[in-house]
């Protein structure tokens, strides 16, 4: 995922309002430029499996995980940018946490977009940590994509 080269933007979706907003703002930059979008969205074990806590008996397995996490960004896609997008975009699904999925799949982009899950008022000048963590440690442009006013608390 991480070594294409070509004009690619790379946009992390996680179902939110704000993501979903810098998905819209991905595409529409992607027509003005030609390029193509990579809706990434990252999955992790929940924390009642990691090491130290309790399985339940019906535990998930990478298998459901993935194909839980495949199926919110497919939706979320659609939702958002409709069923024939007006560029290409790609809906992929990678194990691990988000500010490493999307820095690894960054590489070889020309951008990466982020939704903000800021708050209004003096909050809302900070960023998220997935943000902030992107902004420096991104291998290409960074653009990070405020919902609109009417969306985020005050």
């Amino acid at each position: 995922m991480a070594d294409r080269t070509e004009n690619r933007i790379v946009v992390g979706v996680d179902g939110s309002e704000p993501s979903r907003e810098a998905l819209r703002w991905a595409v529409r930059q992607a027509e003005l430029t030609g390029a193509e979008v990579d809706a990434i969205m990252s999955w992790e074990w929940p924390g009642y499996v990691t090491w130290g806590g309790m399985m339940p008996p019906t535990a998930p397995t990478d298998a459901t995980l993935e194909e839980s996490a495949q199926q919110t960004l497919l939706t979320a896609v659609e939702e958002t940018v409709g069923k024939e997008p007006p560029v290409r975009v790609r809906a992929l699904t990678q194990a691990g946490g988000p500010v490493q999925v999307l820095l690894e799949a960054a590489r070889g982009a020309s951008l990466l977009v982020v939704g903000s899950r800021g708050l209004g008022g003096f909050k809302g000048a900070l960023l998220g940590s997935v943000s902030q963590h992107v902004t420096h440690h991104a291998p290409c442009t960074v653009v990070i994509v405020r919902a609109p006013s009417d969306d985020r608390e005050d």
